[in-house]
């Protein structure tokens, strides 16, 4: 007979993911208790944490179940709609916290500014986004919006798309950004000509397109600085 998995209530009180943060705070934990504590309970053949120990042997890692739809998660065995939601929700705020600064006002002064609001955000992902940054006449940010999400290699926008959602923001002016899910930020042919577009349509419509970065995994490119704007 296989041996049964071990249940929550079997593990050792002080030994229990929430008692554990308690106790040592969150630093100490793994990855698998932190995910055990987000979905707080197990099914009736698993605990928690051998459920969370199975989602991230399924996915792979934390940056493959940042990227996981709510649809994906359910196909887990164990992962409902509740559960699915949470996790979503958790790595959600996860994202926001790393964006926010306290409440201030986030100025663009340089490429690196602009960048580094975005990272964390587009870092990971699987599929190029094309985002925009919109903002006032002080370079404050005012607003942001993922204009369109490609394929693993292609990233699909119009300039009217970008320019409609600048004007309707009342943007002086925009920066433009787009991640390249293999890592590697270089820009592509097609990145170069959609910026000399995209620049060519601000200086018609009187909205100045500052830049347009290129994200990789910790890493960007400036088409501003490449001099190709």
């Amino acid at each position: 007979m296989l041996p049964q998995p071990m249940i929550l209530r079997d593990v050792p009180h002080e030994e229990r993911p929430r008692e554990r943060m308690m106790k040592y705070g969150a630093e100490a934990l793994s990855h698998t208790e932190l995910l055990a504590i987000l979905l707080r309970t197990g099914t009736q053949r698993q605990s928690a944490v051998h459920l969370a120990g199975a989602i991230l042997k399924q996915c792979g890692s934390l940056r493959n179940l940042m990227d996981m739809s709510m649809e994906e998660m359910t196909a887990i065995r164990g992962i409902g709609p509740a559960k699915a939601v949470q996790l979503r929700a958790g790595i959600e705020l996860g994202k926001r916290i790393s964006r926010s600064q306290m409440g201030e006002v986030i100025i663009v002064r340089k490429p690196q500014d602009a960048a580094d609001y975005v990272m964390e955000d587009l870092r990971y992902l699987k599929k190029e986004h094309f985002v925009c940054l919109f903002l006032n006449t002080k370079n404050h940010i005012i607003a942001r919006e993922t204009l369109s999400v490609g394929t693993l290699n292609a990233s699909l926008v119009h300039p009217r798309e970008v320019f409609r959602a600048a004007i309707s923001r009342s943007s002086a002016a925009i920066i433009c950004i787009h991640n390249h899910p293999s890592g590697d930020p270089t820009p592509s042919p097609e990145d170069i000509t959609l910026t000399q577009r995209l620049a060519e349509a601000g200086q018609l419509v009187g909205i100045e397109v500052l830049d347009h970065l290129v994200i990789g995994d910790g890493r960007f490119v400036s088409l501003k600085e490449q001099g190709h704007m």
